[in-house]
């Protein structure tokens, strides 16, 4: 009998209601470790009900009591790191040292949170007019959601609520069923930190609970991570239910190689960025563009020996290069895409299907996979993977590298490498592309910029965390102010500065 996980709802851990449970597995072993309950409409509706009951006092707060509070949680969290790390790992598969990255990416954003009195300093006219000064205020919304993916279940959560709730807002969390157990502590440290009761509540489920969401009036605002089909259906209808909505789907990053570049930097580089987390990451580099013939080659020839080399080894392993992937139907999935690369014409330089590890052969475990000549008709290149592959797209001059990831239909990042100022300064202003990295493989701004991809990555014109974060989780009140020192007479025409 394995454990069952349930919600959690105003302040308390709950269990489900309705019967349905989904399988949590050990990517390592193959084994289901523990099951979730999937929420049903009415539970969604009670994890509403504490957010609105809370909202009131946790809005009218002072921010500096509750930069307080994210203060003592982003303590808690690194007290928990390893507790944190281990549960990440033993659900999502990533390795030790990545599992704990992704909870350090996740306390960048609540280190910024933590400023918040500033953050949220309106602006200020003084006479703006005869006896009238004109000030703005940023107030928080309401209720508000964040639904949230498998690949980074610290993160991604972080990200949205750290920036929410430090806003006034109060938030209900919907993980990703796959490994929900580090939103749920993270919940748990959240009150230990001070957070009054509803205000971060985490709901577990699959779309039942995602339309109760979005269905609710009471929740105003939705912030989503996941695929592009699904981000644009949470858009279009979250919006339909009059919601603010900020939806990032998936990618199709490229790496651009010129031929001055450094091919040992660049292969050091596409090696972590591709097979690191096993490609399951939303900024992995899943195409390489070697620009001219003599650059693919050499490229080719220097990353061959290192795909083959790849350290694969248990998720709770401290020095290998990756681990194993999260679910069965994941590699079935990415094997899938391999075999399509190849039916089209793709070359199969190194094939990583039949990687098994020795001890762990019911391990959700793939090696890694490199192609070359993708093209921009191949399905496998327009596609997501979201695994262990890099595929090589050869362009023949700078032309035609910025426009593979300029005419694709993800724009999430891009990078390029090369000694040439200009040729880095032209590609940054023109491609298509929303995070560009400029010798950096893995174009994820720091926290206090902000993160969004473009055209299919993403829907919504607000991005993540940042000052674009506060943007999104609050509302602009502007006040026009007059203190007359006697009675006016009435004005029946538009009030001007003059």
């Amino acid at each position: 009998m394995v454990a069952e996980l349930g919600h959690f709802i105003n302040g308390k851990s709950v269990s489900g209601t309705s019967g349905r449970l989904h399988d949590i597995f050990n990517p390592t072993t193959g084994e289901v470790q523990r099951s979730v309950a999937l929420a049903t409409r009415a539970e969604v509706t009670k994890a509403v009900d504490a957010a609105q009951e809370a909202f009131y006092g946790w809005s009218t707060t002072n921010p500096q009591k509750r930069a307080r509070v994210m203060f003592k949680f982003k303590e808690l969290v690194e007290k928990d790191m390893d507790n944190l790390a281990k549960l990440l790992s033993s659900e999502h598969g990533k390795i030790l040292p990545d599992a704990r990255g992704d909870v350090i990416r996740g306390l960048d954003v609540i280190e910024f949170a933590c400023g918040i009195p500033h953050l949220l300093k309106g602006e200020y006219t003084e006479a703006a007019g005869s006896g009238i000064d004109v000030y703005s205020m940023r107030q928080p919304l309401g209720v508000v959601s964040g639904i949230t993916p498998f690949n980074f279940p610290a993160m991604i959560p972080m990200w949205m609520f750290g920036v929410a709730i430090a806003c006034g807002n109060t938030f209900i969390n919907k993980p990703s069923e796959k490994d929900p157990s580090v939103p749920l502590r993270l919940a748990e440290l959240m009150m230990e930190a001070g957070a009054p009761e509803g205000v971060l509540n985490v709901v577990n489920g699959d779309k039942e609970a995602v339309d109760a969401i979005i269905e609710d009036p009471r929740v105003k605002a939705i912030s989503f991570v996941g695929s592009s089909d699904i981000a644009q259906y949470i858009y279009e209808n979250g919006a339909k239910n009059n919601k603010r909505v900020q939806a990032f789907g998936g990618a199709k990053n490229h790496m651009i190689i010129l031929p001055d570049a450094d091919m040992d930097n660049v292969v050091n580089q596409l090696i972590g960025s591709a097979y690191g987390s096993a490609g399951e990451r939303c900024m992995a580099t899943p195409v390489a563009v070697p620009v001219g013939e003599g650059t693919a080659e050499t490229l080719i020839s220097m990353l061959k020996p290192k795909v083959e080399s790849l350290r694969i080894g248990p998720s709770m392993s401290e020095d290998s290069d990756l681990g194993p992937m999260v679910t069965a139907a994941q590699c079935e999935r990415v094997a899938g895409y391999i075999q399509m690369a190849v039916d089209e014409g793709q070359d199969l330089i190194v094939d990583g299907r039949d990687f098994t590890l020795q001890g762990y052969e019911n391990g959700f475990f793939m090696g890694g996979t490199l192609l070359d000549n993708a093209k921009p008709e191949h399905k496998s290149y327009r596609e997501e993977i979201f695994g262990p592959v890099l595929q090589i797209a050869r362009a023949a001059n700078f032309e035609e590298a910025l426009a593979l990831p300029s005419n694709h239909q993800y724009g999430n990042g891009v990078a390029i490498f090369t000694r040439n100022g200009a040729a880095a300064r032209e590609f940054a202003a023109r491609v298509n592309v929303g995070m560009v990295g400029i010798n950096v493989p893995i174009p994820v701004p720091v926290a206090y910029h902000t993160f969004g991809g473009w055209k299919r990555s993403g829907f919504g014109d607000t991005n993540q965390h940042g000052p674009e974060g506060v943007k999104f989780w609050t509302k602009v009140k502007t006040i026009t102010q007059r203190w007359p020192e006697d009675v006016q007479g009435s004005e029946f025409v538009i009030p001007t500065m003059g």
